[in-house]
């Protein structure tokens, strides 16, 4: 085949394919069940809870599991765009680590007889953009990016930590392990060149992730 028109066959090949992987992997996400590479940290079993406790505890854990579907989008839309192969295996890594919270959130909304957020396909969509648009501005704007995500994010997990029902061991135990992930992933972005995002960005974000915790608590 003459090489001119064997390029030109395989360069929409080349551009396709990544598109192709991303569209599968936010199916995966979405509507395959996750599966996990460690264990689910804390006792089997459901702990005596109250109904009231019982929905409130199911509560927190589907904004945490729609957390994770947000948090697997960044990871994908930013690995989409990175320029250095250093920081593409970085984000690589972190969203398979992301993966083990999918699992587990998932585990334990099935054990709180619960469901995940009906709008999860929405985090998905707006967080993979996000992460797009973060890492179009350059490798250490979108690593940055990362460390003030996963600040924010260990914060809100702390908040829950609070406001779980004291008897709900199973449910704590699986936070405490995905704030301690968290908090690894911020610091290998920042060790691997990540800058300080601006003041107004970070709370751009605070209010961003308010909103979706605020709705998924519910739908």
């Amino acid at each position: 085949m003459d090489s001119a028109l064997y390029n030109e066959h395989m360069e929409p090949d080349r551009l396709l394919d990544p598109l192709i992987g991303a569209f599968d992997r936010a199916l995966r996400a979405l509507f395959a069940p996750a599966q996990a590479g460690r264990p689910v940290p804390g006792p089997a079993g459901t702990p005596e809870l109250s109904e009231p406790e019982r929905r409130h505890s199911a509560a927190l854990m589907r904004i945490n599991h729609a957390g994770e579907v947000a948090a697997q989008a960044l990871y994908h839309g930013q690995a989409f765009v990175a320029r250095a192969g250093a920081t593409h295996d970085l984000l690589e890594t972190a969203a398979r680590e992301e993966t083990d919270h999918l699992a587990w959130c998932e585990t334990r909304l099935a054990e709180l007889s619960s469901r995940p957020s009906l709008l999860n396909p929405l985090w998905y969509a707006g967080s993979f953009t996000i992460g797009v648009l973060a890492a179009s501005l350059g490798d250490r704007a979108s690593l940055g990016f990362v460390a003030e995500t996963e600040r924010q994010v260990e914060g809100h997990l702390g908040s829950h930590l609070s406001r779980l029902p004291a008897s709900d061991t199973r449910s704590r135990a699986i936070i405490e392990a995905m704030r301690s992930d968290e908090v690894a992933h911020g610091a290998r972005a920042l060790a691997a060149g990540g800058a300080a995002l601006p003041a107004p960005l970070c709370t751009l974000m605070r209010y961003a992730s308010g909103v979706m915790t605020g709705t998924a608590y519910w739908i």
